[in-house]
């Protein structure tokens, strides 16, 4: 395992206690756990493929249902996939998971959302992400997970969702929760877990839940500026998973690109001597309004947003200057690009679009750049 740098320890991520026992109550509340299996056994909603994905690299894509695509509420951010979480095939499974951050509609925001995508039918589901609390008296509730989850990564047992300035979300596939009729209240406009008895729980109207089990969270040396992780992905082509995240910005902002040694054992953070995650390479990308990077073959593929008018754009780079060396592919992405997945045995980029009547999540090949004189380590 490669050691943190010395001089990169000034960013740095500190896992927290976590919610193990609030969670066991949830599950005894709702009647266990249901797991991945439980979750993709009862999809609801029904994706279509589309051939309106316009963008140079487009190789397929598919659309939501109607709702889904016109909703102003919800907005689709971060991409990951069952490559991601087991390196290769994906054990088997051929799953992509998507981010959704609620603006704020009518004076209330439901924090974030996660779907999850049968890729071999295209039916799906939504789940509502939440935060286990537990008051002075020691009754435990629920509260919406408030982060843009600009990005996500599904590594092994975890989902890691990015939360900006805050730093990591992390969440245990294995915790999916079923609201069964019993005890849920189909009410849209409402989170509320009730008494430990007869009380009804009320989830924003979702069938299922997934709580955050703990987070990594965020901080910096004083005269260091803090990392903001807006979006990330996982790269397994080393001896090790590592963690790749990064900041978008404009004008001044900082954008810079970080990896973060991941135990390949636990899929945890590797923790140093200090107790906190460092990372191991931290560099300045210099590409404004980077939506995601991914690592393939040894090079960064880039998402650059271009607004709700234009198509976006991928550049391709070394990580440790995506811009330096690189090369840009103008409009090669629909309008509205976001995260970025690499699946390595197909050899393809997974991403998403987060604009309303423009939403999509599509494919682009990785030979597609190349063949077009993308640089080569």
């Amino acid at each position: 395992m490669t050691s943190p740098d010395a001089s990169l320890s000034g960013i740095r991520l500190r896992r927290t206690g976590g919610n193990a026992e609030e969670i066991d109550h949830l599950a005894e509340r709702f009647g266990g756990r249901v797991g991945i299996d439980g979750l993709m056994g009862d999809l609801n909603r029904q994706a279509r493929r589309s051939r309106f994905a316009l963008g140079r690299a487009v190789d397929s894509a598919f659309r939501w249902e109607r709702s889904d695509t016109l909703t102003k509420r919800w907005w689709p951010q971060g991409i990951t996939t069952s490559a991601d979480a087991f390196g290769e095939e994906g054990a088997g499974r051929r799953i992509a998971v998507v981010t959704w951050y609620s603006k704020q509609v009518d004076g209330l925001n439901k924090g974030s959302r996660l779907t999850f995508v049968d890729l071999d039918t295209l039916a799906y589901r939504h789940v509502l992400l939440v935060v286990p609390t537990r008051d002075e008296e020691g009754r435990i509730g629920l509260e919406p997970l408030k982060v843009h989850a600009g990005g996500i990564v599904w590594a092994g047992p975890y989902l890691h969702v990015a939360a900006t300035g805050r730093g990591v979300m992390t969440c245990r596939v294995e915790d999916l929760l079923r609201v069964p009729d019993q005890v849920g209240v189909r009410n849209r406009d409402l989170l509320t877990l009730g008494s430990s008895g007869s009380g009804k729980a009320s989830t924003f109207g979702y069938r299922y839940v997934l709580p955050v089990r703990f987070s990594y969270r965020a901080s910096a040396q004083e005269g260091q500026a803090g990392l903001r992780y807006s979006f990330m992905s996982i790269d397994w082509s080393g001896p090790a998973p590592e963690l790749v995240v990064g900041e978008y910005g404009r004008g001044t902002a900082t954008t810079r690109l970080a990896r973060f040694p991941i135990d390949a054992e636990s899929m945890h953070l590797v923790i140093g001597a200090d107790g906190h995650s460092s990372p191991i390479m931290l560099a300045d990308a210099e590409t404004q309004r980077m939506q995601g990077v991914a690592v393939a073959r040894g090079m960064a593929h880039a998402t650059i947003s271009n607004g709700p008018v234009f198509p976006g754009d991928v550049h391709v780079g070394p990580l440790e200057g995506v811009r330096r060396g690189g090369r840009r592919f103008r409009w090669a992405t629909p309008i509205g690009c976001e995260d970025i997945s690499y699946w390595p045995a197909t050899d393809t980029f997974w991403s998403v679009t987060e604009h309303p009547l423009r939403r999509w999540v599509y494919t682009m090949r990785r030979t597609w750049f190349e063949d077009r004189g993308a640089p080569r380590p």
